[in-house]
């Protein structure tokens, strides 16, 4: 097939290129964001010979004129990302999240002889916020966001919405509520609604794929927004302290990045009708406060780990993924552990990590503090 990636430049887009080269004709839209790609605006050698790039950004209407046609399928990656910064750089994640893939949606309504036949979108597991926990008095229940209130007098676990007493995280499926804690969430519920609501309407089959916590080699190692394993890699490696928050028993579902492109894979060629959202993660749950002694112990670094009980407003307790409906639906099943994959990013970040990645890391704790988002 023609298929047009959106973000293609990015971690998990240079992953998947590679899965789709051999078989598709790919065409890459990305415009090098300096907060992603550094001062980097080219991809590897290996890609350049094999795609065609077109630099721009996907809130350019004329962008979408250019790169739509003959396109039979659209993978649209391209999003800002991180819950922290989302909550303050609000006009930004909505042009960008929204108004991109309105401008996607519009011309495809325009366009409606192009051949697109598969649409995905790149959702996130963002959308569901605090998810399912499980009640001994109610069943399943899904909390709502933990109050700034609570969280200053350590009081970190959600409760029951009904009864008010503890509860236990479980899987979440995708028939949970969207109770998004950030503005990040927010836009990839919006975002996915949009592309599943005009996949049916233009009869076109259309897949949300709800990533979890994506992990592994390639992923920005100077960008403070996206992710622990690279602020604790710079960390450990420099044998400086790792500041925890909450009480470091928040956990996530950690998947890598190559069975999150298996399943991206699987989402363009399965033989599919209507539109779907998935979870795509490991369906397993790591602490914080684990992720980091396994990156201390990898590196025999003498870091100390801290447990600061500081917190961030936007971030959810407790994150894994139900994986029943992307096994049926895409035959997808997570191949990596999530130790297999830390080892393979620590080993590819040993020798990578930038000298100006803890520098960035605390000036966003900064700005998070300024605008009264982190606590403690």
């Amino acid at each position: 097939m023609n298929v047009l990636v959106t973000g293609g430049a990015g971690f998990i887009g240079t992953h998947l290129l590679r899965a789709l080269i051999a078989d598709h004709q790919v065409t890459v839209v990305d415009n090098f964001s300096p907060q992603v790609h550094g001062t980097t605006d080219m991809l590897a050698d290996d890609l350049c010979r094999s795609v065609r790039l077109v630099r721009g950004d996907v809130r350019d209407a004329a962008l979408w004129t250019e790169v739509l046609p003959e396109q039979e399928a659209v993978i649209h990656l391209a999003a800002e990302t991180g819950t922290g910064q989302s909550m303050y750089a609000v006009t930004q994640y909505e042009q960008v999240n929204l108004g991109g893939t309105a401008m996607l949606c519009e011309q495809l309504l325009k366009g409606r002889g192009y051949q697109v036949e598969r649409l995905i979108v790149a959702s996130s597991r963002a959308l569901y916020g605090e998810g399912a926990y499980r009640c001994g008095a109610h069943g399943i229940v899904y909390p709502s966001s933990r109050s700034t209130a609570d969280k200053k007098h350590g009081l970190f676990d959600p409760l029951c919405p009904i009864c008010a007493h503890t509860v236990q995280p479980i899987p979440t499926p995708e028939s949970a509520p969207a109770q998004p804690s950030s503005f990040y969430g927010l836009t990839k519920q919006v975002q996915e609604q949009m592309i599943l609501m005009f996949g049916r309407l233009l009869g076109t089959p259309a897949i949300a794929l709800r990533y979890q916590n994506v992990f592994g080699p390639g992923q920005s190692l100077a960008n403070p927004y996206t992710g622990i394993l690279a602020i604790f890699s710079n960390l450990a490696k420099e044998s400086r302290s790792i500041s925890v928050f909450e009480d470091g028993k928040e956990s996530r579902d950690f998947v890598y990045v190559d069975d999150v492109v298996a399943a991206t894979r699987q989402a363009l060629i399965k033989p599919i009708q209507g539109s779907h959202a998935v979870n795509v993660g490991s369906g397993i749950s790591t602490t914080v406060q684990e992720v980091a002694r396994e990156i201390v112990a990898f590196y025999g670094s003498g870091s100390e780990i801290k447990v600061t009980g500081a917190f961030r407003d936007g971030d959810i307790r407790h994150g894994r993924a139900d994986l029943s409906k992307v096994a049926a639906l895409l035959g997808y099943n997570p191949r990596w552990s999530f130790q297999e994959g830390l080892r393979e990013f620590l080993r590819w970040a040993q020798e990578r990590a930038p000298a100006t990645g803890q520098a960035k890391y605390e000036a966003s704790l900064k700005e998070l503090r300024d605008q009264g988002l982190l606590h403690g």
